[in-house]
C-alpha cells in the first residue's frame, strides 16, 4: 500500500522537524497538537492543520505521533476520543516517541484488535539531525509494516535499522538516551578538570576529540556547554523520564545496577534546582556552582547544526 495522506500528532522541538522533512518530501501531511501555536510555521509550509485526533485519522492512512511522555502516548491513543475510537484496518500508526516497551506493547494490541496495524519508530541523534532529515531511526513491528514505513521513515532519516518484534526499539531507544546521558555527566565532570588543572578547555575540546574518549555528546553537546547557551532542545523533564525508564528497566530485569540509580539521582537534583524545561545540558551547571567556576570559552556555536545535505534514508542491516 502507497500512503500520500500523513498524519503527524506532536509538534514539539524534535516532531516538528520530523514532520517538515515528510512535507518537503511532497507528501500530504495533515497536523495536529494540543497547541496550535506550534503549527504555524508547518501550516505556512503546506500542512493541513485539523483540530483533533479524529479528524487526522479520516484524513490519512499513516499516522505518526511524537509525544514527550508515555503518558501523553496513552492519552492520545485511548484517552477522550483517541485514536482507538477511530482507527481502522486502512490505518498504520507509527509510533516515534521514547516510551515504555511494556506500554507500547499494551497500546499496540488495542490498536491490532481494530484492524490497524503498529510500527515503533524513535529517533536517535539530536534535533539538529532531525531538521535536517539526517537522524538515525530504530524500528521494530511486524516486517511487513516496516516495508510500509521504509518509504516515509527514509525521508524523515537516514540511518533505518530494523530491530525486530515490538518493544525491541523503545528498549533500544531507552538504552541509547541512558548512555547519551551517562556521558553528558562524565563530560562536565572531565571539561571541569581541565579547567582546574588550568588546560585551555579549546585543546581540552580538542583533546578529547582526538582521542579515545570521544564521543557523539562530546562533539555536539560539549560545544554548547563550553557557549553558555546550553541550547540541545531537550529538557530536564525528558532527560529524567528516559534515565527513569533505563532504571525501570534493571528492576524488571533483576540487574544489580549501581550506576543507573546514581544517574537517575543527580538529574532529579537537576530538576528540582534548575526546573521540568531547563535545558539537559544544564545538569553540568550543577557542578559548575558546586566548583564555583563556570566551563565558558570563546569559539563554540550557542547553537547545533548539521552542515550536511539530507541524505536519501537506508536500511542498516546488521
Amino acid at each position: 500500500m502507497i500512503d500520500h495522506n500523513i498524519g503527524f500528532i506532536g509538534l514539539g522541538n524534535v516532531g516538528s522537524k520530523l514532520a517538515s522533512n515528510i512535507l518537503y518530501a511532497g507528501y500530504n501531511l495533515f497536523i495536529y497538537d494540543l497547541d496550535e501555536n506550534t503549527s504555524n510555521e508547518l501550516v505556512n509550509k503546506g500542512a493541513i492543520w485539523k483540530n483533533s485526533v479524529k479528524d487526522i485519522i479520516d484524513n490519512t492512512s499513516l499516522i505518526i505521533t511524537c509525544l514527550p511522555s508515555p503518558q501523553a502516548v496513552t492519552e492520545v491513543v485511548e484517552g477522550e476520543s483517541g485514536m482507538i475510537d477511530y482507527i481502522n484496518k486502512k490505518h498504520l500508526w507509527i509510533e516515534m516517541s521514547t516510551t515504555d516497551e511494556k506500554e507500547m506493547i499494551r497500546l499496540s494490541k488495542l490498536i491490532e484488535l481494530k484492524g490497524a496495524n503498529v510500527l515503533e519508530a524513535p529517533v536517535t541523534g539530536g534535533q539538529h539531525k532531525a531538521e535536517s532529515g539526517n537522524i538515525s531511526v530504530l524500528t521494530a513491528g511486524k516486517r511487513e509494516n516496516f516495508n510500509r514505513a521504509f518509504p516515509i521513515l527514509s525521508e524523515i532519516g537516514f540511518e533505518v535499522l530494523y530491530c525486530g518484534k515490538l518493544g525491541n526499539a523503545s528498549t533500544l531507544k531507552v538504552v541509547t538516551n541512558y548512555l547519551a546521558s551517562i556521558n553528558l555527566l562524565s563530560i562536565g565532570e572531565a571539561l571541569m578538570v581541565c579547567k582546574k588543572y588550568g588546560i585551555d578547555l579549546k585543546k581540552a575540546y580538542q583533546g578529547i576529540k582526538i582521542s579515545s574518549g570521544n564521543s557523539f555528546v562530546h562533539e555536539t553537546e560539549s560545544q554548547l556547554i563550553l557557549n553558555g547557551s546550553f541550547d540541545i532542545g531537550f529538557t530536564m523533564d525528558l532527560v529524567c523520564k528516559d534515565v527513569g525508564l533505563f532504571d525501570q528497566l534493571t528492576n524488571n530485569l533483576n540487574i544489580p545496577a549501581e550506576v543507573s540509580p546514581l544517574m537517575v539521582k543527580i538529574f532529579n537534583e537537576g530538576r528540582k534546582k534548575y526546573g521540568d524545561r531547563a535545558l539537559s545540558t544544564s545538569i553540568v551547571k550543577l557542578l559548575e556552582e558546586k566548583c564555583n567556576t563556570d566551563l565558558r570559552t570563546e569559539g563554540f556555536p550557542s547553537r547545533l547544526l548539521d552542515k550536511e545535505q539530507k541524505k536519501k534514508g537506508i536500511e542498516i542491516k546488521p
